[in-house]
């Protein structure tokens, strides 16, 4: 199911700070390598080409969470389709401490600065955590969506 945001109504930040030396930022070109590897060993192939895509756009559509110099998250827009969120991604044991919240909110507001109005959030799997940060709500009919005749290898 996806779900679409009102990027115009979102909170200005996320709801309580991340924990000490946790940043959420843009990669830079040195670093794609790095962002993409991590990815393709903590959540796959599929979302590491979608990473990839991100990376690739100018300005780039992805940001990363790090701590100590290691990526503990990622999040991408405008991977799969043009005003389409996602996918994001956090590590387990960096869960239920804002880094996801950060990594949806840097994106969204990213994409309100881009002049979208709205954006959809793909395929979405946490529709509580989505409907909580950002106000989404279901798009009725979105399933399977965009990613129904996806090539399967």
């Amino acid at each position: 199911m996806d779900m679409l945001i009102k990027l115009y109504a979102l909170p200005a930040a996320a709801s309580h700070p991340l924990a000490d030396g946790v940043s959420v930022r843009k990669p830079i070109g040195a670093e794609h390598g790095v962002v993409v590897d991590w990815v393709i060993a903590h959540f796959g192939s599929g979302w590491a080409n979608e990473a990839r895509v991100a990376l690739g756009n100018r300005p780039a559509s992805i940001f990363i969470a790090a701590q100590a110099g290691v990526p503990i998250g990622f999040a991408c827009y405008d991977a799969t389709a043009r005003g389409l969120f996602g996918p994001i991604g956090v590590m387990p044991a960096a869960r239920r401490g804002g880094v996801g919240e950060a990594l949806l909110l840097a994106c969204l507001h990213d994409m309100h600065a881009a002049g979208y109005a709205y954006a959809v959030a793909g395929y979405v799997g946490p529709k509580e955590f989505f409907r909580r940060v950002a106000g989404a709500v279901e798009i009725e009919g979105s399933k399977p969506g965009l990613y129904r005749d996806m090539l399967r290898g």
